[in-house]
């Protein structure tokens, strides 16, 4: 692994494991500038009903959607949140798949992994599991859960083409990526891409929307939309990203019935 990646995946886990433990303390966190959450789509505001969940699972809510809402869960699914922090989405997808599904988070700050379970024990939800490690390298089999999710998490990474290459991995044929993050404009030149994600404080290397969509295709997504919401600032924008791994690998067809 490159120098970067380790370096940015540092930086990362020192800045959340402080709002983990800001929120630990009792203080509402957040990690972009104030102004950036006046349209009200940021963090726990981004979310329809938040009845009741954990204050602390509300206070470390830093995402950019709600991927919960964006991935269409269903009954007894397994589902896993890349970059789980406080555990909101874990919650709430737990919620969604029920006592027969499953629902994982996966973070690398261990001051968030702490939070997040202590905020699903209050919560009473007997059907999740939190996972410390790193998006890049998910500690899970191939082909292991139906369904990933993400907020405002993967532009994060400094190696987003292993990140998405590992949610395919991990996916059950057929199953689907449903991801809120911040993708950039076309046409930025680097500096002016800096001065925009320093502004908004979550990210890194952000990808235009044609950029993601050459990524999801490298991974092996064959079925892709990305879907703006909301402006972050001006060149910087909040987006849904829907993704669908194939049923059965390219060439491969199932067998006729009869002869």
């Amino acid at each position: 692994m490159s120098e970067n990646v380790e370096a940015v995946r540092a930086g990362v886990v020192t800045r959340y494991g402080e709002l983990a433990k800001a929120a630990q303390a009792g203080k509402q966190v957040i990690d972009c500038e104030p102004q950036e959450f006046t349209d009200g789509c940021f963090g726990s505001a981004g979310y329809d009903d938040t009845t009741g969940l954990p204050d602390g699972a509300l206070r470390a809510s830093l995402g950019c959607g709600n991927p919960v809402t964006v991935a269409d869960l269903q009954p007894g699914e397994t589902v896993l949140d890349l970059g789980s922090g406080g555990g909101i989405d874990v919650l709430l997808s737990a919620r969604r798949v029920g006592p027969t599904g499953k629902a994982y988070g996966l973070d690398a700050t261990p001051e968030m992994i702490e939070l997040a379970r202590a905020n699903a024990t209050e919560a009473g939800a007997t059907n999740v599991e939190f996972l410390h490690g790193h998006i890049e390298d998910i500690p899970l089999p191939d082909g292991s859960v139906d369904v990933v999710i993400s907020n405002c998490v993967i532009n994060l990474s400094a190696d987003k083409p292993r990140v998405l290459a590992e949610a395919f991995r991990v996916l059950k044929p057929g199953g689907r990526l449903g991801v809120s993050d911040v993708i950039a404009d076309d046409g930025l030149d680097p500096a002016q891409r800096a001065e925009a994600e320093h502004l908004v404080g979550c990210s890194v290397g952000t990808l235009t929307e044609a950029e993601y969509r050459a990524l999801l295709a490298e991974a092996g997504f064959t079925t892709y939309t990305i879907t703006r919401t909301h402006a972050a600032n001006g060149v910087l924008h909040s987006a849904i990203v829907h993704a669908s791994k194939p049923s059965a690998p390219p060439g491969v067809h199932p067998p006729h019935a009869g002869g």
